[in-house]
């Protein structure tokens, strides 16, 4: 069984490097295109940002809500790569010297998220370009990852697949189907989706991987840092949910009293505790995966901590 668990698994890292190379794309030459952005269009679907929680706001106001949650959907997955790309880099120094198909793999994933990284700066500019000055974003990259890395391997890995799956349920469900959407938003995405699909499949094998490795005691500390963890990206959310309100109120072309605005941030916060936390940790490979490295009871502390995420 364990000979056959290795060659499944070498396997899989194979077929991660092969559809890799069959995907590739370069940020300008396949994805912008010379083209820029619309604001006749949503950037984002009702879907994601789930529009009717804005009971207050117009159909047209509601369609710049999600041109401002676009921009801030780019600079969340800036800023996520940035300790993705840094934790892949570490875990492939335990391939140095063995597997060189997961070693080829995992710095495909790194090169990958560099460009990924690359691409999003690049949308937020243009972004910029087409809405309004005032829009804030003051979330360190640097500072989010050496936090985040100062956490366990475990804990790390469980949140990257946890975003990774949540990037490809986004597309597939929400971006993709939506024929109202900026054409050049979704080919962002698409091209993303393209590469991500494959870094999920690594995060799984990486994460069992490791997880094969600790101790019981061990894995219930990490269990603890991945609620740390998830509990730090909610704070992220809450303060810019509050910049994203400020900005839709002093841009959004009428006056926004105090109980509207309250309104407002709590739609902000809500669509992006959704689009963050709960519709990766609601993804069923997600579940799947997590129920077979914990117990129950560890389970039980996990949904504990969600559920006081509404």
């Amino acid at each position: 069984m364990n000979a056959m668990t290795k060659v499944s698994t070498t396997e899989r890292y194979a077929r991660a490097v092969e559809t890799s190379k069959r995907v590739r794309w370069k940020v300008e030459e396949d994805v912008i295109r010379g083209r820029r952005f619309d604001t006749a269009h949503k950037f984002l679907p009702d879907g994601l940002i789930l529009a009717d929680a804005f009971t207050t706001l117009s159909a047209s106001e509601k369609r710049y809500v999600s041109q401002i949650q676009g921009r801030t959907y780019a600079n969340i997955f800036g800023l996520v790569e940035r300790f993705i790309n840094a934790k892949v880099l570490e875990l492939s120094h335990d391939h140095w010297f063995g597997d060189q198909v997961a070693l080829e793999a995992l710095v495909r994933f790194s090169d990958e998220e560099l460009k990924h990284q690359a691409l999003f700066r690049r949308i937020d500019a243009m972004i910029g370009d087409v809405l309004p000055k005032g829009y804030r974003f003051d979330i360190d990259p640097n500072g989010v990852a050496r936090a985040v890395l100062g956490k366990s391997t475990w804990a790390v890995l469980g949140l990257t697949l946890d975003i990774e799956l949540f990037t490809q349920l986004h597309y597939r469900q929400s971006i993709d189907p939506d024929t109202e959407l900026s054409e050049l938003f979704k080919d962002v995405f698409l091209f993303h989706w393209k590469e991500e699909s494959q870094h999920a499949i690594l995060d799984e094998l990486e994460w069992v991987r490791h997880d094969a490795e600790l101790t019981a005691e061990q894995r219930d500390r990490a269990v603890d840092e991945f609620i740390e963890l998830v509990a730090a990206v909610d704070g992220i959310l809450q303060s810019q949910a509050k910049a994203d309100t400020a900005y839709f109120a002093t841009t959004c072309g009428r006056t926004i009293g105090e109980d509207e605005a309250r309104a407002i941030e709590a739609a902000f916060l809500k669509s992006y505790r959704w689009q963050y936390i709960h519709s990766g940790a609601q993804h069923p490979q997600f579940g799947k995966v997590l129920t077979s490295l914990i117990s129950e009871q560890q389970g039980r502390r996990i949904q504990a901590a969600l559920d006081t995420l509404h």
